[in-house]
Order: structure tokens, then sequence, then C-alpha cells
């Protein structure tokens, strides 16, 4: 198979092994560094005697819960081993070798690995102003299309289409071709025409929405996601998912999650900080950001200077590659995302932590572009 492997980013273990560091700042993978709340830890203890039973296959308790915070019915829902795995399920159960899967690029690296897995045709729709060219990816659509990925809001720019925008794009759509709206940053969205995917299932049966709790839930070391799609899509899901697939430790993490309110309160407040702070701090340096609806931003080394624009010290360097300067990062004990995966060689990706965490960064980051 012709395949790359999907390179997340470094472990902080792994950095403290291979650097002799005891101090490290992971701000590469867009986990929610102020972690799970105390009340999940307590649920994750108090669960911990039973972890000899296999799990609920059902995840009957959490899809209850979960329904009644969507208003949806159980039978709406499919839990996974993070949203990852439906990813894997949805082509596997509806494409055929050599039909075609359109999604944005860059965008998310999975989807074209699980196309590959199922012997589909990857079919990349460049983005247009650092967003999903629905536009675009509509030209795209042949005969041989079967499903349609669309990260929203997109990672790794961070930008979002509204709902405005879906709803059109979906009336041009075949009934016949899988619409799968990728959610997992739906949760630090601000802006208010985000799309109500859920109350478009009534209309298209042909949408499969996926979100997890990796991301603002803080549960990403647990593997756990969930898609929403009408009842006769998630009885096929179903049929290739594999018993067992939801650890017992997950469904308690995450069935308390939810009634943790408080935490996701938190965790946007900290999002707005670091969000505001480090726009700040990027204009101060002279670096481009893409304004972004999620708990990361990307960040352009070598933006063009405008005309007539006085460029900073900082950006005197002809090129900058984004490997590099994550390399020296690295050295300095903080993880941040090279993009050379996305094809964006001078591009970073640093994801919002806690106040100190961002200072760091920043404080870091000034002292190797300044060198």
């Amino acid at each position: 198979l012709e395949i790359k492997p999907y390179k997340p980013g470094k472990p902080i273990e792994e950095v403290k092994r291979e650097l002799g560091l005891k101090r490290i700042i992971k701000l590469a993978s867009n986990e929610n560094t102020l972690g799970p709340s105390s009340r999940t830890i307590k649920a994750l203890r108090d669960y911990l005697p039973k972890i000899y039973l296999y799990p609920e296959d059902s995840c009957f308790y959490l899809k209850r819960e979960l329904a009644k915070k969507l208003k949806v019915k159980r039978e709406n829902l499919i839990m996974g081993n993070g949203s990852d795995e439906i990813m894997e399920l949805i082509p596997k159960t509806f494409l055929n070798p050599g039909e075609g899967v359109i999604y944005g690029h860059p965008s998310f690296l999975i989807y074209e690995i699980v196309t590959k897995i199922m012997g589909g045709k990857p079919v990349p729709v460049p983005l247009k102003d650092y967003t999903y060219d629905l536009e675009g990816i509509l030209k795209a659509i042949t005969k041989k299309t079967k499903i349609i990925f669309i990260c929203n809001p997109n990672n790794p720019t961070g930008t979002m289409v509204n709902e405005e925008e879906i709803k059109a794009f979906l009336k041009r759509v075949s009934k016949r071709i899988i619409v799968v709206l990728d959610e997992a940053y739906k949760d630090y969205v601000e802006r208010r025409d985000f799309p109500n995917s859920i109350g478009l299932l009534k209309e298209y049966k042909n949408i499969i929405i996926l979100r997890t709790f990796a991301k603002i839930y803080g549960l990403a070391g647990l593997r756990i996601g969930y898609g929403i799609a009408r009842e006769e899509v998630i009885d096929l899901l179903s049929k290739v998912r594999l018993p067992f697939n939801v650890n017992s430790l997950a469904q308690a993490a995450a069935l308390a999650s939810l009634k943790d309110k408080e935490q996701v309160k938190k965790t946007r407040r900290m999002n707005r900080e670091g969000k505001r702070f480090f726009y700040n701090a990027f204009k101060s340096l002279g670096l481009e950001y893409v304004p972004t609806q999620t708990n990361f931003i990307l960040i352009n080394l070598n933006p063009a200077p405008r005309r007539g624009a006085r460029v900073s010290p900082a950006c005197s360097e002809t090129r900058r590659s984004g490997e590099k300067i994550c390399r020296e990062l690295l050295l300095k004990g903080i993880i941040i995302r090279e993009m050379s995966a996305w094809g964006l060689n001078n591009y970073i990706r640093v994801t919002m932590g806690r106040e100190e965490e961002n200072k760091k960064f920043i404080q870091a980051l000034k002292k190797i572009l300044r060198r």
C-alpha cells in the first residue's frame, strides 16, 4: 500500500528521554492542557476495580446522556475508539475500490489514509483563503465520487464554513454521496453562524457528523469519539464496527465529563485568552497568522511584506523553515507542530495552552527569530 503513516506530535516522555530534559511544554497536538476535570478523574478512579470486566458494548449510559444533550435518539449515535475509528468505518461501509473521496487540502491527514486503505481514490481540493472551497469540491464531483469529508472547523488552518454555505452546498450534492462533517473542534467555535448540523439530519439522510471527547473535554489519551446520523446509516456502520471498541474507562470518563459544564467554561475562557495573547504576540513579531475558530493557530513564518509596510527585524531572514524552528524550540523543551506533512514547509501550528505555557513559547520563539 502506498500510504504515508500518520505522524503524531512528539510525546512528552519521548522528548524527555531523547534530550534529557525534565520540564516539557507540549503545544503540538491540540490537546486541552487543562486536562480532565476532577469529577472526571474521580469517575476513572471509581471504575478501576471493575476493569476486569469487558466494556458495555452498547455504551448505553453514555449514549443516553449524549442523546439528551444533543436532542437526538440513542439510535442516531455510534461510539468509536476516537472519531478516527468512525472515519475508518465510513469507507469500510460505503466505499468500493476505485471510487472517489473528496476533501480539502490541507486538511486532516487521516482522510487520505482511510481512503487508500479501502482502495479508494483520494481527491484533494485546494483550500481557498485557508478555508474549504465548497464550490471547488462541487466541481470535483464525478460519477465515481462516494464520500466527501468536510473538516469544520478545519485542521490545520482553524477556519470554518458557515451554515448558509453548508446548506447551499448540500442542496447541490447528490443524495448518493455521503457527506461527513468532521466537527472535532466545534466546541471552540465562537462565531454564531456555525452550522447546526444536527438540524440538517431531518432533511439530508446522507450526512454523518463526527465529534470527539479528545479536545475540549481533555480525554485524548482515552480515545473516544462519536458519530451522529440517521438510524439507517448508524445501523450500517454498526455492522462493520468491532465489538468492545470503546473501553470502560473511556466510557466512564466521557459520561462524567458531559456532566461537568464548569470545566468546559474554564477551557473556553483559557482558549479565548490564549488566542488574544497569541494574536498580539505574532503581530509584534511581524508574523502572519490565520484567525482561528479552534484551540490552535497556524502561523506563516515567511509572510510577504505589504507594499510600504515596515518589516519587523524579526522577519528579516529570507526563508524560514518550520522544521528548523520546531527543532530549535524542541531543544528548549517546547513541542509545537511543523507542517511539512501538509506541504506547508514555512508554517508552524501551535495549540493554545495555559498562560505560563503560552508565554514561555513566545519568549523562546522571539529569541530564535531574532538570533
